[in-house]
């Protein structure tokens, strides 16, 4: 006889609610985060919104696509791009309004976010025993997954800025440094077999501040030590970058997992 309590049962095939990772996944996330540095800028020093009335304007925004991206249940480009872009964004904001309407000093947000990023992942785990992306099929651990993402924003973006601006090593050279960094990553995964997770999202945080850096390096000013194409133009030219990439993933279904990524298990209350 059962018990009030429920059984679970397997349910329909479930599909990965995020992307494969490909060459066009590194090379728009690289796009999205510098539209993350210049756009955050663009709106809220071209525009003159200021830092605070941005935050607020970009995230409702991000909690409308987050919504529409959570009403999906598998991995649709345009959704879950669109996610990516604005949650840059708000990632960069955070870590503005903290370090320029708080004070914050850039080596304590640094050190903040990554114990915040730490504790995201121990729960995750603790939760799911895993912390792959390659089975985002249910809200709780899709859940976790775009919380670490938006803690990976906001820790690249203040680790970024303390080394260019804090430590002033300059945009080039701290992009440089970035990137030196995740291709020795890339080696020990390749070649020593780093763990395919640890080594994902080590490249995932520090990709940040490499967007970043090229992003600062476009845009700001040449006192400043960049090459002074504006905000606006840099935005801009990423935003379209990031509209054809899309296209073409929709088109192709790049990135698309069509294989199952497991099998849901719904509670069915018992008779």
């Amino acid at each position: 006889m059962l018990s009030p309590a429920s059984k679970r049962i397997a349910a329909e095939p479930a599909l990965n609610r995020v992307p494969k990772i490909t060459v066009d996944f590194w090379l728009i996330k690289l796009m999205a985060v510098t539209v993350g540095e210049t756009a955050a800028d663009y709106l809220a020093v071209n525009l003159g919104y200021g830092l605070t009335a941005t935050s607020l304007f970009m995230s409702a925004i991000l909690i409308v696509a987050l919504v529409l991206q959570f009403r999906q249940k598998r991995y649709v480009p345009w959704a879950y791009w669109l996610a990516v872009v604005l949650i840059s964004i708000v990632g960069t904001l955070i870590t503005d309004n903290l370090v320029d309407n708080f004070g914050v000093r850039l080596e304590t947000t640094t050190i903040a976010f990554s114990i915040a990023l730490a504790a995201t992942f121990a729960v995750w785990y603790a939760s799911e025993r895993t912390l792959s992306i390659h089975s985002i099929f249910t809200t709780r651990r899709e859940t976790f997954y775009w919380l670490a993402i938006l803690f990976t924003f906001s820790l690249g973006t203040a680790a970024g800025d303390l080394i260019a601006e804090s430590f002033q090593l300059g945009y080039l050279t701290t992009g440089l440094l970035f990137g030196a960094v995740i291709g020795v990553i890339a080696f020990a995964y390749y070649v020593l077999k780093l763990d395919g997770i640890l080594a994902f999202w080590l490249a995932y945080i520090l990709t940040r501040p490499l967007g970043a850096s090229f992003g600062d390096l476009l845009s700001q000013p040449v006192e400043y030590g960049g090459l002074g194409l504006g905000t606006t133009i840099t935005s801009f030219i990423f935003l379209g970058a990031i509209v054809l990439i899309v296209l073409y993933m929709t088109v192709t279904r790049s990135g698309h997992d069509d294989e199952e990524a497991g099998e849901r298990l719904l509670d069915v209350e018992a008779e």
